[in-house]
């Protein structure tokens, strides 16, 4: 079993990158035996979709680094690495290129989403963005990916590709992944919307928990979350209607492991004058240990770039024998 997941490395690291991914993330290395292998890689590459500055890229990756190794993914069980220290992931997408059909790509609901009305201004690379992610999948045949509801449509896409390639060129590469759909797919909305993603995009910080929040900015955030004025209900089905709430609830049943109808039987009645601050302990609680680690990882670049290039190197070891056999299915000669 070969495991792959990867997460763009952007700024203000958040509760919701925390729970949505990198959670599962080190249980799945926890989980995994010696026969099996977790790849998880920051995709600087992807990035470039959207236009930055070089060195807050880099602060970005080195920080999405820091953050995971303070979480609990260790360099050493898992392989760790930037997508662009392991040029295998950019050549494969190219011979991959040829594969793929652009009808396919006119399917992906989340470019649609992401350029909305301005298909013309948006980037070749927004577009052939669901190539990529194929590559960085099939060039270590891993064979199962971790995916949410907004990526099952492009592990898909890997999938048709493997199985076209294989098929054209009378081989049998290319592994098909399997999705592996997380025991706890925590979706962490807006503190202020309950309706909107938490985001480091949104302008107000009181919308978020960053990673880097001390425990007083903690209480403070939960202590001013939106919510609604009637008390809390005794079961789950009680939340309908009530997006805030149902954040709320939601954040704390992620982090306690507790069910929401659990938790709505643990508060019910009671207003959020009383939750708020048992949510914001629990939060305190969890997070000071990741961010105090973090806060001393993101201090020493020459360490956080070792670990990458130890990965990276573990990495490129692993794709090598995929990528020869794909320009050599392809008769082209390196």
């Amino acid at each position: 079993m070969r495991v792959l997941s990867g997460i763009q490395p952007t700024g203000n690291l958040h509760l919701g990158n925390y729970l949505g991914a990198i959670r599962n993330w080190v249980r799945m290395q926890d989980e995994m035996d010696s026969q099996s292998q977790c790849f998880f890689f920051l995709a600087d590459m992807h990035s470039i979709t959207v236009h930055e500055g070089r060195e807050q890229r880099i602060r970005n990756v080195r920080d999405m680094a820091a953050a995971l190794v303070a979480a609990g993914i260790d360099p050493d069980r898992s392989v760790l690495f930037n997508q662009a220290r392991v040029p295998a992931h950019a050549e494969l997408c190219w011979l991959l290129n040829g594969t793929a059909r652009i009808g396919w790509l006119n399917r992906m609901t989340q470019f649609k989403d992401k350029v909305g009305k301005d298909r013309e201004g948006a980037s070749i690379g927004l577009f052939v963005y669901p190539v990529l992610q194929a590559a960085d999948i099939l060039v270590y045949n891993a064979t199962h990916v971790p995916v949410g509801e907004d990526q099952k449509q492009h592990l898909e896409l890997a999938r048709d590709i493997a199985t076209k390639f294989n098929t054209d060129f009378g081989v049998e590469l290319f592994t098909l992944p399997d999705p592996i759909i997380p025991k706890e797919s925590a979706r962490i909305m807006s503190l202020r919307d309950g309706t909107a993603k938490m985001s480091k995009s949104d302008p107000s910080d009181m919308s978020r928990i960053n990673l880097t929040d001390d425990d007083d900015a903690i209480m403070q955030k939960v202590k001013k979350a939106k919510t609604d004025p009637e008390p809390l209900p005794d079961n789950a089905e009680g939340l309908a209607g009530r997006p805030e709430a149902n954040n709320l609830l939601g954040i704390y049943a992620t982090l306690s492991g507790m069910s929401v109808d659990a938790v709505c039987a643990e508060f019910a009645g009671k207003g959020f004058g009383a939750f708020k601050p048992a949510l914001g302990e629990l939060l305190v609680e969890t997070l000071r240990p990741i961010r105090s680690r973090f806060m001393e990882l993101r201090t020493d670049d020459a360490a956080l770039d070792a670990i990458l290039e130890k990965g990276a190197a573990k990495a490129s070891a692993a794709a090598e024998p995929t990528l020869r056999a794909a320009y050599d299915a392809m008769g082209l000669m390196r």
